[in-house]
């Protein structure tokens, strides 16, 4: 897949619930750091401070389980982007066993002033989202 951008991340004893897997708030706080890296990532040659992003809505799909030690790979790529709302999809594996799909909406934001700012070309530019 074209513009996806992968973490890995290692199962540890304070991810797990009393149910013995990764617990669902768990997933949300990883689908919040992958954000954060792919950003920084797409961003390292023009860090673009003047905006930040808010999350609006997260829809996600728990499909297996994850447990202590398994390590997850998370793919995640940019959906649809207009107006001042991005969407970031993302797919966590365990191998090439799906365990969670998940979409969130984002809206930027003007650094100073938190107001809500349309994206424009320069944002897009580095969003590349998937055609």
């Amino acid at each position: 897949m074209k513009d996806v951008f992968e973490l890995k991340i290692k199962v540890v004893a304070a991810d797990i619930d009393t149910l013995n897997h990764v617990n669902n708030v768990v997933y949300v706080k990883w689908m919040d750091q992958v954000a954060v890296a792919h950003w920084a990532f797409l961003t390292k040659n023009n860090s673009l401070s003047e905006y930040v992003w808010v999350v609006l809505k997260h829809e996600i799909d728990y499909l297996k389980q994850a447990v202590l030690g398994d390590e997850i790979t998370v793919k995640t790529w940019v959906g649809e982007t207009r107006g001042f709302k991005s969407e970031r999809l993302m797919n966590f594996y365990k191998g090439s066993e799906l365990l969670m799909k998940a979409k969130t909406v984002w809206g930027m934001l003007d650094a100073k002033k938190f107001k809500p700012a349309r994206i424009r070309e320069n944002v897009l530019n580095v969003l590349q989202p998937i055609k």
